[in-house]
C-alpha cells in the first residue's frame, strides 16, 4: 500500500486549496518571508543528502553531464510548456483559481510553477522515498516530505492559485511508477549507488531552495536527467575505475 505517496499527494492538494482560498488574507511580506524559510528548509534537506555521497567524482560527473543533457534536449522548456498547457486547461475550468493573476507576471508565474513542479514531483527526497517505500514499505521519508510540502503548497497556492493542487496528479503518477519499479530497481543497487543518488537529489534540492528564495534561478528542471545518470555512473566508478586507481 503506497501510504506515504497518498499522504504526500493529499498534503499538496490541501496546501494548494488553502493557499488559493485564503492566500488573499496573508500579507505579501508574510508570504515572502515564510517562503524564504521553506527555501532554507529545502536547502537543509539537500545538504543533509549531499553529505551522504560515497563517490564525489561520480556525483559531480552525473550532475554536470546530466544537466548538460537536459539543457541540450531542452528538457526544462518541455516541462514548462506542459505546465503552461496544464495551467491554461485548469484556468478554463476554474477561471477564478488564479486570484492574483494581475499581480503576478507571466514570467514570474512560469518560474514559480516550474519550481513547484520540480519540488513536488522530482525532488531527490520524493523519488528516493517512493523507491524505498515500494521496496521496504518504509514511508517515513515521504511522510517527512509531506509536512514541508503542505506548507510549501500553501505559499505557492497564494500566488499560483488552484493549479498547485493539480500538481498532485502528476506527482501521484510519477511516485506510483517509482513505487512499483522499486522492487526491480532496489535489488540492483549498492549502498554506494543509493548514497550517490541521494547526493544528486540533494544538489537538486539545494538548487530548488535557491530558486525559492530567488537568489539564483537554477535550471532545476534541466538537472533532473542527472538523477537518471548517477546510479550507472556510480556503479561504473566503484566497480571499474576505482580498482584501476
Amino acid at each position: 500500500m503506497p501510504t506515504g505517496i497518498i499522504i504526500n499527494c493529499i498534503s499538496v492538494v490541501l496546501g494548494g486549496l488553502l493557499g488559493a482560498l485564503c492566500g488573499h488574507r496573508l500579507t505579501a511580506d508574510f508570504k515572502t518571508k515564510l517562503n524564504m524559510v521553506f527555501g532554507a528548509c529545502a536547502m537543509s534537506m539537500g545538504i543533509s543528502s549531499i553529505v551522504l555521497m560515497s563517490n564525489m567524482p561520480a556525483v559531480i560527473f552525473a550532475a554536470v553531464i546530466g544537466t548538460a543533457a537536459g539543457l541540450f534536449i531542452h528538457f526544462g522548456e518541455a516541462i514548462e510548456k506542459a505546465a503552461s498547457a496544464a495551467e491554461h486547461r485548469v484556468s478554463s475550468l476554474l477561471p477564478s483559481g488564479r486570484h492574483e493573476e494581475k499581480a503576478v507576471s507571466a514570467e514570474t508565474f512560469n518560474q514559480e510553477l516550474i519550481t513547484a513542479l520540480v519540488l513536488f514531483c522530482a525532488s531527490g527526497t520524493g523519488i528516493y522515498g517512493s523507491i524505498v517505500s515500494g521496496m521496504s514499505g518504509d514511508h517515513s521519508i515521504l511522510i517527512a516530505k509531506s509536512v514541508l510540502d503542505l506548507f510549501t503548497a500553501l505559499i505557492f497556492g497564494c500566488s499560483l492559485g488552484l493549479i498547485v493542487s493539480f500538481i498532485a496528479l502528476p506527482q501521484l503518477i510519477i511516485f506510483l511508477l517509482l513505487f512499483f519499479a522499486g522492487r526491480f530497481i532496489y535489488p540492483l543497487t549498492t549502498p554506494e549507488m543509493i548514497n550517490d543518488f541521494k547526493a544528486v537529489g540533494g544538489i537538486l534540492l539545494l538548487a530548488t531552495g535557491f530558486r525559492m528564495i530567488q537568489v539564483k534561478i537554477f535550471p532545476t528542471a534541466d538537472m533532473i536527467p542527472a538523477m537518471v545518470l548517477v546510479m550507472p555512473v556510480s556503479w561504473f566508478w566503484s566497480t571499474v575505475l576505482m580498482p584501476l586507481l
